[in-house]
Order: C-alpha cells, then structure tokens, then sequence
C-alpha cells in the first residue's frame, strides 16, 4: 500500500503523462503542489489541479505554481484565472497568483486586468498589477 510519501516521490519526479494524471486526483495538497512544480505534469493534470481546494494558504501556493507551470496552456491558465477571480470574490488574497498570471503571455491583458476590480483586490494589488500589464503591452 502505497504511503503519502510515495505519492510525493512520484509527483516530484514522475515524467509519464498517465500516471501524473492519476496523481492528480489524490487528496494530498502537498502532491498537488509537487505535480505543479514538475515540468513534464501535462496540461490536463494542471487543469484538474486548478479545482483542488484544501485551505486557503495550500490554495493559494497551488494556484500560483500552476500560473508559473511552463505547461500552463490557455486552457489552464483560463482555469487558474477563474479560479484566481473567485478567491477574490470570496476576499481571499491569491495575489502571488493575479502577479503570475499577468506575467503570461497566453492571456489577453484585459482578461487579467479584470481581477483588479474584484473586490478583494486591494489597492496595493491593483498597482502592482497595472505596473505588470503596462510592461505587457
């Protein structure tokens, strides 16, 4: 039977695609931030990952490490996105994750913009933020 640290292992270092997948769906944060962090973790898996609730601090990080993923496709980073905007609506702070988003390039500038409107951007947030686009453009 295989323990959480097997599971971490495996996240960390697996490179087939499958098994990644299946990684995907267990309940541990810390593999759900592990298969974030690994290069070969395909698209699929980030987008199934950008669902993955557990507590706010856990989802924060894991939303920002997807927003980082070189795998990130539009499709996932439009997931994380959404995520991102309803941590917001709810006054969650994921902002390490707005600033990585604003930094893709997969992303249309105003689609990320709406985040600063969200109510809990704060003021701080929403500076940052019009600094990154403005690099953007």
């Amino acid at each position: 039977m295989p323990t959480p640290a097997d599971y971490l292992a495996l996240a960390r270092t697996e490179r087939d695609s499958f098994v990644l997948q299946r990684l995907a769906k267990c309940p541990y944060p810390f593999v759900w931030q592990a298969l974030a962090t690994n290069p070969h973790t395909p698209p699929e898996a980030l987008k199934v990952l950008s669902a993955a609730r557990d507590s706010v601090w856990n989802d924060n990080k894991l939303l920002r490490l997807l927003a980082d993923h070189p795998s990130a496709n539009p499709v996932v980073l439009r997931a994380v996105l959404e995520a991102v905007a309803a941590k917001l609506d709810e006054g969650e702070r994921p902002y390490a994750a707005v600033l990585a988003l604003a930094d893709r390039s997969e992303l249309e500038v105003d689609e990320v913009r709406r985040l600063g409107t969200l109510s809990g951007a704060s003021a701080r947030l929403r500076h940052l933020l019009g600094l990154r686009l403005s690099v953007c453009i």
